[in-house]
């Protein structure tokens, strides 16, 4: 059935179902998020950016919190290729026969995108915000007394975003494909989408020259490279579009 055929109540019943699958999905992962995330919380704790800090507990359920916290990031994570597969199968009805089989490998790569972002945040940018952060406290003869819970919601806060940011060339390759954005309109709007580049890499790095570039700088390779994606998936589009209508006039 295609997708423009379908009716109002086809949609939303097509929703619902697609819904409930991520949800089920999910709860299942959470569940396998918290035997996995003892052994991750420890490891992070004895990197050599925690290795210096002692981490405490400044209320009684700051640990379950920290648990939580990891047990529901890490069943979203598991559950990521599962949101991307349900929306491929919600919205690939009115895609065409190629763009289908092209949208679909879209999902590997959204993945690894995701993965690459958690790496440079926490491998680069990570390291670098801490090692700042001391040298303040050093310079103002601070001492320091770390609480677990805070201490593993700024990883979170500061790698997460970039996991997501990270996803940009995909979503920009996505809605070339279904028609929403052009590579004409993304090199237009250039200059606005850099200017809310730097107001993300503003809002989540210290207030630092060098700390901010190393944010936006790879913000805006991102961007550069989701303008050529796009370029290439208009055209495929469009070349797909041309074939399909080819077709329906034999």
């Amino acid at each position: 059935m295609k997708f423009e055929e379908m009716s109002v109540v086809e949609h939303i019943t097509e929703l619902r179902k697609r819904l409930l699958i991520i949800i089920a999905f999910f709860l299942i992962a959470v569940i396998a998020g918290f035997l996995i995330a003892r052994p991750i919380i420890i490891y992070l704790q004895h990197t050599e950016e925690a290795s210096n800090l002692t981490l405490n507990a400044f209320n009684l359920t700051d640990p379950l919190m920290v648990y939580m916290k990891f047990a529901f990031i890490i069943g979203l994570v598991l559950t990521s290729p599962i949101i991307l597969f349900q929306l491929w199968a919600f919205v690939s009805p009115g895609l065409y026969e190629k763009e289908r089989k092209v949208t679909l490998s879209y999902i590997p790569i959204s993945i690894c995108l995701f993965l690459l972002g958690l790496a440079f945040s926490y491998f680069v940018l990570f390291p670098f915000v801490v090692e700042f952060m001391w040298r303040i406290s050093e310079n103002l003869d601070v001492n320091q007394v770390i609480g677990i819970n805070e201490y593993f919601s700024f990883l979170l806060q500061l790698t997460i975003p970039f996991g997501i940011l990270f996803q940009l060339p995909v979503v920009i390759m996505f809605l070339t494909r279904l028609g929403i954005v052009t590579p004409m309109f993304l090199s237009k709007i250039r200059k606005y989408a850099y200017f809310v580049l730097l107001v993300i890499a503003a809002l989540i790095t210290p207030p630092e020259l060098t700390s901010h570039l190393m944010v936006s700088i790879p913000l805006f390779i991102l961007y550069e490279i989701s303008i050529f994606i796009s370029r290439f998936a208009y055209r495929s589009a469009q070349k797909a579009k041309f074939e399909e209508a080819n077709k329906e006039e034999k």
